[in-house]
């Protein structure tokens, strides 16, 4: 095997694994080319245990966008809170049929084992009692095809900080995402976004589901003890690509939202940043596509209609996945990206960083100086102020 393959096939894999859908296919490398490797996400720095449960909620009161059909629009959500104590069994990454069906999206089904990718090592117990207390409730939306995994390692690391944590998969939006008896529905949205409907519609149907979510976890009759834990008062949301659109959108229709993130996507919706008052939003982005100088970029016309708490990060090195899972999960595999300078370790380290810092000063008014301007010890992330 040539260089250039190696390089074309790692590539591939990278954005494989991050469920990108405009990943081009290319002929796969034999499963041996791989060796199986026992991955694990990073551990936690917060003080407490995580628990995790797994929720599938549905929405009577709405159709699904995509498939009208369906009764109802159905969401699946991974909630991460402070446990009660450490020691039980580790939550499950995603199944495995997840897995092979993100691999075989991308015709790589045998470069990596769907075992090995479903067996990643989490740093949660599955269904540990939670710790007592109220706490900030942060929601996390995916970039679009991507399966909400892909941030399992950035709600980890908020709920060992104190916050309960709930990751959603929009239904026939992702290309494996398992539904209760083993279904996993066609990502219809990635056929027709682009074709006969435009990005908006995913970023104002995901901003409804946001707020579907919020008004289940608060709700004492519908999810008990997790609904005792979370401050109603203190609501966050942060999304990857897509879902970094969804999270803005989501404040300008939900005034129980307080804070957001975008983490690299675009917004899409023409007067995205309108309507949130001044309740705080941060963009962080890779410095390749996400600078002021890059007029094709939207986040110019966003951050002017922000009137807020505002910060406009940029990466250098960085790509489109720095800011989830993939880079890291592909560099324990030897396979990272060589057309992202900055490492997985790197690009891990700044997100769970600033995100944190971000949610610890607006929802829990923890002083942040690292949010006041550039920092000797991140010399990667710029501050923008057009």
């Amino acid at each position: 095997m040539t260089g250039r393959s190696r390089t074309s096939r790692r590539t591939v894999l990278t954005a494989l694994l991050a469920g990108a859908v405009s990943v081009p296919l290319l002929g796969a490398a034999p499963a041996s080319s791989v060796p199986a490797t026992a991955l694990e996400l990073p551990r936690p720095t917060g003080p407490h245990p995580v628990g995790r449960r797994t929720l599938h909620l549905v929405d009577r009161h709405r159709g699904d966008p995509w498939v009208p059909a369906a009764r109802g629009r159905e969401l699946m959500v991974s909630v991460s809170y402070p446990a009660r104590s450490s020691g039980g069994r580790p939550a499950a990454y995603m199944t495995e049929s997840e897995a092979q069906r993100l691999l075989e999206a991308k015709g790589l089904a045998g470069v990596v084992p769907a075992a090995t990718v479903a067996g990643t090592r989490t740093h949660a117990q599955a269904g540990a009692p939670p710790a007592p207390g109220r706490l900030p409730l942060v929601l996390l939306s995916p970039g679009f095809s991507m399966p909400r995994t892909t941030l399992t390692a950035l709600a980890e690391e908020l709920a060992a900080r104190g916050y309960v944590v709930a990751a959603v998969d929009h239904a026939y939006e992702s290309v494996g995402t398992e539904f209760p008896g083993g279904r996993v529905p066609p990502c219809v949205a990635c056929d027709r976004v682009g074709v006969d409907v435009d990005e908006a519609t995913v970023v104002r149907g995901r901003a409804a589901d946001l707020s579907f979510v919020i008004d289940e976890l608060t709700d004492r009759r519908s999810t008990g003890a997790l609904a005792r834990l979370i401050d109603p008062g203190r609501i966050g949301v942060a999304g990857h690509s897509i879902g970094g659109a969804a999270a803005l959108a989501t404040m300008a229709a939900d005034r129980r939202v307080r804070a957001g993130v975008n983490l690299d996507g675009g917004f899409f919706v023409p007067d995205a940043g309108h309507g949130i008052g001044g309740r705080p939003f941060m963009m962080v982005g890779a410095e390749a596509v996400h600078d002021p100088g890059n007029t094709a970029s939207d986040w110019a016309a966003t951050y002017d209609r922000l009137h807020g708490w505002k910060r406009w990060l940029t990466v250098s090195g960085a790509g489109h996945f720095s800011f989830t899972d993939i880079p890291w999960l592909a560099e324990q595999l030897g396979l990272p990206d060589p057309e992202v300078p900055l490492s997985g370790e790197r690009g891990w380290s700044i997100t769970r960083d600033y995100v944190g810092a971000f949610f610890d000063l607006h929802l829990r008014g923890i002083s942040q100086p690292l949010l006041h301007g550039p920092a000797s010890s991140h010399p990667e992330v710029h501050f923008h102020r057009p």
